[in-house]
């Protein structure tokens, strides 16, 4: 009998200490070794005609991995342009992206490589992970200028060159790829 009520306060307490624990009334012991993100956040920012616009994307790496083919880009299919969720552009102001005339607002970013060229597609669809596409969604495609870089380059980036009053031009840089599109207010 002595067992019995022994066990029974036993499990009692270990259930309200997990029961505390989880309701946040405990703290548990922090993790002593969190590793770092694969592909972390990062945000590239630019002012035009006095207006700041961001675009957040997450940075992948190659790893030992190829580019392109069916490893991480593979030609002729819409690829989400980072990692992780989708990656967004926000503008407070119109903007001409190469061809497009882009509203005010937040987008999704995405590129269609192809061999002898990449397109650059606005999405109005917003918060989705990235490999959620939606074609029906598209604002519009334009064509982006394809340069090859001398040294590869690790990780992703989307940088903003060239910068002017009004103008500048966006940059998606991965291994030796850099394709670019002007960017400007109308």
């Amino acid at each position: 009998m002595l067992l019995r009520t022994f066990s029974s306060v036993i499990c009692t307490a270990l259930l309200a200490t997990a029961s505390l624990a989880q309701s946040g009334g405990m703290e548990m012991p922090a993790q002593a070794s969190k590793k770092p993100m694969l592909s972390p956040p990062a945000t590239a920012r630019l002012t035009l005609a006095g207006q700041a616009l961001t675009i957040s994307y997450n940075t992948p790496s190659l790893r030992g991995r190829h580019l392109y083919g069916n490893e991480i880009v593979p030609y002729g299919k819409v690829w989400r342009t980072g990692a992780n969720p989708a990656t967004t552009l926000t503008t407070p102001v119109s903007l001409h992206i190469g061809t497009l005339l882009v509203p005010a607002g937040t987008y999704t970013i995405y590129t269609l490589p192809l061999r002898e060229k990449w397109m650059l597609i606005v999405n109005k669809q917003t918060g989705q992970w990235g490999t959620e596409y939606s074609e029906p969604q598209d604002l519009g495609r334009t064509q982006m200028k394809s340069h090859t870089l001398k040294t590869p380059q690790e990780v992703m980036s989307i940088t903003f060159d060239d910068i002017e009053k009004n103008s500048a031009e966006m940059h998606i840089r991965w291994d030796t790829t850099d394709q670019s599109v002007k960017i400007s207010t109308p």
